[in-house]
């Protein structure tokens, strides 16, 4: 197989893909190789190549879609509200709550809560979409006594952030968070409906309430690094090259 061929191949498909919606279905490796008269492994290597530009997004058993790699930003200035942060990107968020289950908190989870371990609290499990494509999946932890209604209100909101503010007269903003890029393992592999082993962000945070400094929740979530990137802002706004300070 001649590498020249297989980039042929991904150069003319990223251009085709680049006129269709987010999370439109394409052809699949038999189909791309019956039309450009190639081996499946030409067409195979196409797609993992077009994988790698991130401008397609691969789900376990449902098929490859077009992507649209948005920006997850992390700054002081702006509210830790996974929708709100998806909307501002310019995509659709849409999130699924998959168990809310009454827990004693772990003690890693407990020591960035400032709480002892074994407290009462809640571990709310959900899977998150981006342009109706899985994106994240993860835990968000809250003790029991900041939102002892939390399994009620979760059926009727699907936003923490909008529940602490409705319910629990809370103001939330973020107290830490930290990235990292890993490697999908198989529980996380399935939560993102990845394949186990591909490159994922994992986010971890702690918010607080603004006026009164009460840590609310801490969340672990992991991110698939083709549905997003994320930033981290520091510091005050800088105006671009030539702007008038």
């Amino acid at each position: 197989m001649a590498e020249t061929r297989f980039r042929h191949i991904a150069d003319l498909l990223a251009a085709e893909f680049a006129e269709l919606p987010p999370g439109t279905k394409v052809a699949g490796e038999h189909e791309i190789a019956e039309r450009f008269g190639v081996g499946r492994a030409a067409a195979r290597a196409a797609m993992q190549e077009l994988q790698r530009r991130m401008l397609v997004r691969r789900i376990k058993g449902g098929g490859t879609y077009t992507a649209k790699r948005i920006d997850y930003v992390i700054s002081a200035d702006r509210e830790p509200s996974w929708s709100r942060t998806v909307r501002e990107a310019g995509a659709v968020p849409r999130s699924v709550v998959l168990s809310c289950d009454a827990l004693d908190l772990p003690s890693d989870v407990a020591g960035h809560l400032g709480r002892a371990a074994g407290e009462a609290g809640y571990r709310l499990r959900r899977r998150s979409f981006t342009d109706e494509l899985p994106a994240s999946w993860g835990d968000e932890w809250v003790p029991v006594d900041v939102l002892p209604q939390l399994p009620t209100a979760i059926r009727h909101e699907t936003s923490l952030h909008e529940i602490l503010r409705q319910m629990a007269a809370a103001a939330p903003e973020r107290a830490s968070s930290r990235a990292s890029i890993e490697v999908a393992s198989d529980d996380v592999a399935e939560g993102l409906e990845c394949a186990t082993g591909d490159p994922v962000w994992l986010v971890e945070s702690v918010n607080r309430d603004a006026v009164s400094g009460r840590l609310l929740c801490f969340t672990r979530r992991w991110i698939r690094a083709d549905a997003m990137r994320v930033v981290f802002e520091l510091g005050g706004h800088v105006p671009p090259e030539g702007a008038a300070p």
